[in-house]
């Protein structure tokens, strides 16, 4: 990434940081007549845009709807399958957003919509009314694509693709596995959210099985031809785990052209279209992914299952006064990362306070990085950053981001490092 552009992004949102004093203070960053701003989903995203919108304007009341009272990130998920770390150390709470901020939160889940009446009903039975609307819903998952394969069969092989219980299941299925069992990793198409990452997935999980059962075997069941990183990934396995040998403990597979098909319960096998027959003893499968039910129910996305939106504001194509943020919009070429969505949360607060103070939308700009773990010494990342072109698309910075360089252990283990500093600095910048 050049300096230029680094630069030039991190003072873009140095002046949201300067927001932080005036906030708190009570002095707003924009005055102006108070508006009701909702915001629905607790991650990263919407976290970080109820967050924002206080900072930037103290007369706007924000509500964070988010059904569980405490999140568990899917960043650093995968650090459990190395015995790294454990589901309380990935575990966050709204507290702070609430004493420090002053944002009303509601644990409960929306029900419905009514974009005419800018009103939401909640499961709880409470209907809240809105000036805007920022979601920030996530995921759902496309059980239609893999016979055998549906929401019912995942309790017995979990994707682990939402961290918490399913991401515990697999942990222990891998620790109950035999010395010498295989684990089957299917990993869908893009887009699909990221982290956790099955790349580094699979390393953190032959990490733990190098040192506890070393003649087993991971096998990638890819549907692309390649996948971010991959010569790093790739030098980092051939370093660690013997990839390209025999013995490897990582085997990648793609199956671009010979999708999955079916899956065999009781024997435990994937079948792909040319009837290659996969069988594992663990078997963690990856579904396609669309955008949260919630934001399909109200036809805030396209035929892609993902949410079209203006990129400078995050308005939603289908309604004026709804925002889509995070991993259910379509932000493409930006991926769908944790990073990525605190990042245009803060472009969407900046936009929202704009449009409800009646002052122009500033420039917006985009940042994504994501590190990953090969080994607990062993961190290599990607960055990008990016803006509008001239047709008001989302584009990438020429000159800036980049990859890991392919160097020696000591800038190998500083990555590790700088991967650890990053997940702990996003928390902060999110929750805290």
């Amino acid at each position: 990434m050049t300096g230029l552009s680094r630069r030039r992004f991190l003072q873009g949102f140095a002046g949201v940081g300067a927001g932080v004093l005036s906030g708190c203070g009570g002095l707003p960053f924009f005055s102006g007549a108070k508006a009701h701003v909702v915001v629905v989903g607790g991650g990263f995203g919407g976290a970080t845009a109820a967050k924002y919108l206080r900072l930037l304007d103290a007369n706007i009341q924000v509500t964070l709807i988010e059904p569980k009272a405490k999140y568990i990130t899917c960043p650093g998920s995968n650090w459990l399958f190395a015995g790294l770390a454990g589901l309380d150390q990935l575990t966050v709470d709204y507290q702070a957003l609430q004493d420090k901020y002053g944002i009303k939160l509601l644990i409960d889940r929306v029900s419905s919509l009514d974009a005419g009446q800018r009103r939401l009903r909640l499961a709880g039975g409470q209907s809240v009314s809105y000036d805007r609307l920022i979601m920030s819903p996530g995921i759902d998952f496309r059980w239609d694509t893999m016979a055998g394969y549906d929401q019912a069969a995942a309790e017995q092989f979990p994707h682990a693709w939402q961290a918490g219980p399913q991401t515990l299941m697999l942990a222990r299925q891998l620790q109950a596995m035999p010395d010498g069992g295989v684990v089957l990793l299917a990993v869908p198409a893009d887009p699909y959210r990221c982290p956790p990452g099955p790349y580094e997935r699979a390393s953190m999980m032959a990490y733990w099985l190098k040192k506890h059962k070393p003649r087993s075997k991971i096998l990638i069941l890819d549907a692309k031809r390649s996948f971010s990183k991959q010569a790093l990934f790739e030098a980092g396995w051939t370093k660690h785990y013997g990839y390209g040998t025999a013995n490897s403990l990582i085997e990648w597979h793609s199956l671009a052209d010979n999708p999955l098909l079916e899956l065999d319960k009781p024997n435990r096998v994937l079948t792909s279209e040319f009837g290659d027959r996969f069988r594992g003893d663990v078997l963690n499968i990856i579904p396609p992914q669309t955008a949260a039910h919630i934001a399909l129910q109200q036809g805030l996305a396209d035929s892609t299952g993902w949410c079209p939106v203006r990129p400078l504001t995050g308005q939603s194509l289908f309604d004026d006064f709804i925002h889509v943020i995070g991993d259910a919009a379509h932000y493409a070429p930006i991926p769908k990362s944790a990073f990525a969505a605190n990042s245009e949360a803060k472009a969407c607060a900046l936009a929202v306070t704009s449009l409800l103070n009646q002052t122009p939308v500033p420039e917006a700009h985009w940042l994504n990085t994501c590190y990953s773990l090969i080994a607990p010494d062993h961190g290599i990342s990607v960055a990008g950053v990016y803006k509008l072109d001239a047709a008001d698309a989302i584009a990438s910075v020429k000159g800036a981001g980049g990859v890991s360089a392919r160097v020696d252990a000591q800038v190998a283990a500083a990555e590790a490092d700088y991967t650890r500093a990053v997940y702990r600095n996003l928390i902060a910048d999110t929750f805290g």
